[in-house]
């Protein structure tokens, strides 16, 4: 294994977490559907003083437990209603989990295997987006990554206090995001020690008295609360409905096939596809007793949700943590530096033409509004995002061939490049295109005080903006106003434009009677 005693490679870290966790943090608009739903879920909790319950658009919202929402509330408290606060306690729970990486697989590996895996999961094209989203899933990784790290310091050391801390961290899941914080070590623990034929040790570990009490303690409260507060409604719609339903059945619409999660995988881990496709290739490594732990871990998760009927991009990130412990070990089986570089390089030159791409498909574009965004790309991907993307390639193309580094400072060179493409050029020019438009209506909504519709979209942002709840429904009477798509104009009898930019409309209904 590479020597890495030099403190520059260790600043790459550094500005990893900053360059995928916060750069450009409260600068680009909030993203429908997930954050924008979170968001004006947090806005009505502070609106209505209802810490129990969350309601979006006036309506109740049981999607997820209430624990991202707290910390959500709290920054707000902080540092006012916006994109940073809201996104603040995502990025701070990434933070966790990478320090969290790093230290454990320091402790149990080694400190090269350790910065690896740290690096290369901050690095990452999946968890830079989610890491700093107004949602919940890095608050859930991060006590996963946790709660899996000390159960197997418990496998090895047997200390009680790993146990019921694994306890502690396990329910805070569970308010974070729901029974899946537990299935994943109930399940992989089951696997792992039946293998090691530890069983009645996997019972005594489950089945701790103490352990069970600090778990009921810490995520009983809210769920009797919501109980006594909502009844049936909240066992039917968020047992039932928001996740027995979302494995046994194909949710809101998000299915796929079982081979669904394998091109997520290998776009998910870019820039270090051909990392991934290094450790399949070795894979016999995973299954040794040093590895089994992790190999399990990653498997579940990727099965699990390969047979769920609901399918999200996300759900495979919960077993990114030991991915990124195994391929880390494989990085020094890699021969070519240019097989290194090529998917991000590869990736970096289609996104770099990407408004002539669109332009090219246009005529075979039949969504009004999906015209309206490719004329409007040229301008969001301008010459700022094209002279990012030129300086990332040529930088890459430069010290990679004309410098001569090695695999290891190639591996960090090319984590930081594209944690400046994405978050500083791609991220933000998508926002510009998708997001800044609903961005700018509602602060249009809300500048001008007019009662709206929303129609024929699903952008829970605009209420975030608006500061206002905008309820859906399809306009009846002359003089109703609506927010609204240009491919839902063709539905309009007569209608005069209030407002209109990349697609999105608000317009105000002359002749009622759709």
């Amino acid at each position: 294994m590479h020597n890495l005693k030099n403190i520059y490679i260790y600043l790459f870290l550094f500005a990893a977490v900053y360059l995928s966790f916060y750069l450009n943090l409260g600068s680009v608009p909030l993203f429908d559907l997930d954050e924008g739903a979170f968001s004006e879920a947090t806005r009505e909790m502070l609106q209505n003083k209802n810490y129990i319950t969350t309601y979006l658009g006036g309506e109740l919202r049981f999607d997820k437990p209430i624990l991202i929402y707290w910390f959500q509330a709290l920054s707000v408290k902080i540092f006012g209603l916006n994109e940073f606060a809201l996104r603040l306690p995502s990025a701070l729970a990434a933070t966790f989990w990478v320090a969290t990486v790093y230290i454990f697989v320091k402790h149990f590996f080694d400190k090269n295997i350790a910065l690896f895996s740290a690096f290369m999961l901050a690095s990452s094209l999946q968890v830079s987006v989610i890491a700093k989203a107004a949602i919940a899933d890095a608050l859930l990784n991060l006590f996963i990554a946790l709660s899996m790290f000390l159960v197997f310091a418990y496998i090895k050391q047997r200390q009680k206090k790993q146990l019921y801390f694994a306890f502690f961290l396990m329910a805070l899941g569970v308010l974070t995001k729901g029974p899946i914080a537990v299935l994943i070590p109930l399940a992989v623990t089951f696997v792992y020690l039946l293998i090691k034929k530890e069983f009645k040790f996997w019972l005594f570990m489950v089945f701790e008295p103490v352990g069970i009490l600090i778990f009921l303690l810490v995520a009983a409260p809210w769920y009797i609360a919501e109980y006594i507060d909502q009844g049936n409604a909240f066992i039917e719609g968020f047992i039932f409905k928001h996740n027995v339903s979302r494995f046994s059945t194909s949710f809101e619409g998000h299915s796929g096939s079982l081979f669904y999660y394998i091109p997520v995988v290998l776009i998910g881990v870019m820039p270090f596809t051909s990392v991934l496709i290094s450790a399949i290739k070795n894979a016999r490594g995973w299954f040794e007793d040093k590895n089994l732990f992790f190999s399990i871990w990653f498997i579940f998760v990727f099965v699990f949700f390969s047979l769920s009927g609901t399918k999200l991009p996300h759900y495979v990130i919960y077993g990114y943590t030991p991915l990124f412990i195994l391929m880390a070990q494989n990085i020094s089986k890699i021969r070519s530096k240019f097989l290194l570089i090529l998917p991000l390089f590869l990736l970096l030159i289609v996104l770099l033409f990407l408004p002539e791409i669109a332009l090219f498909f246009k005529k075979n574009i039949k969504d009004v509004y999906a015209v309206a965004l490719v004329d409007a790309s040229k301008s969001a991907f301008g010459f700022g995002y094209r002279f990012v993307l030129l300086c990332v390639l040529g930088a890459l193309a430069t010290f990679v061939i004309f410098k001569r580094l090695d695999l290891v400072k190639t591996l960090f060179l090319q984590g930081t490049a594209s944690l400046i493409a994405i978050n500083g050029a791609i991220i933000p020019a998508y926002g510009r295109l998708v997001q800044e438009p609903v961005k700018n209506a509602a602060l249009y909504i809300r500048k001008n005080n007019i009662e709206v519709k929303m129609w024929k979209m699903n952008n829970p942002s605009a209420m975030v903006y608006a500061k206002k709840i905008i309820k859906k429904g399809a306009p009846k009477y002359a003089g109703d106003i609506v927010l609204t798509k240009v491919s839902s104009l063709k539905f309009l009898k007569k209608y005069d434009i209030m407002y209109q930019e990349n697609g999105i409309v608000i317009v105000r209904i002359i002749e009622g009677d759709l």
